[in-house]
């Protein structure tokens, strides 16, 4: 007898996979942006630390998706001496909760979630990260 194979996971994707999303849709974002955040680490973590939870006054862990971390292109300047390693933190519990609540792909919503953190990184307004991810 065949069987035809489930789609259905019998796990949510670990922090790898959602790496590897987040490493696959950085390949496909606009060239536009992707050139300028080569040095940009993406790290996945389950939920944002105590310390970003209070600093941004969140209800819950659930609350925050994503988060940049280092200064961003529009404030940095030559004469600078940076000491931090500009991050782009993705929080896979919120994410998983928010694909599940949407019915939207995990592609999708972690592409959506990297397009405004690095919008962020340039200091783009969420008009132009909604323009841009529309148009790619």
């Amino acid at each position: 007898m065949n069987q035809a194979k489930s789609t259905k996971r019998a796990t949510a994707p670990d922090a790898a996979e959602i790496e590897e999303i987040a490493n696959r849709a950085y390949r496909r974002l606009p060239a536009a942006l992707r050139r300028f955040v080569h040095d940009v680490i993406i790290r996945v973590e389950d939920f944002p630390g105590d310390e970003v939870i209070a600093d941004m006054a969140l209800e819950s862990p659930f609350d925050l998706l994503g988060l940049y971390q280092g200064v961003s292109l529009d404030r940095q300047s030559v004469s600078d001496v940076r000491h931090d390693i500009d991050m782009i933190f993705l929080y896979r519990r919120p994410l998983l909760d928010y694909w599940i609540e949407t019915g939207e792909t995990l592609e999708a919503v972690v592409r959506h979630v990297m397009i405004h953190e690095i919008g962020h990184h340039f200091g783009l307004s969420d008009d132009d990260m909604d323009r841009i991810e529309a148009e790619h």
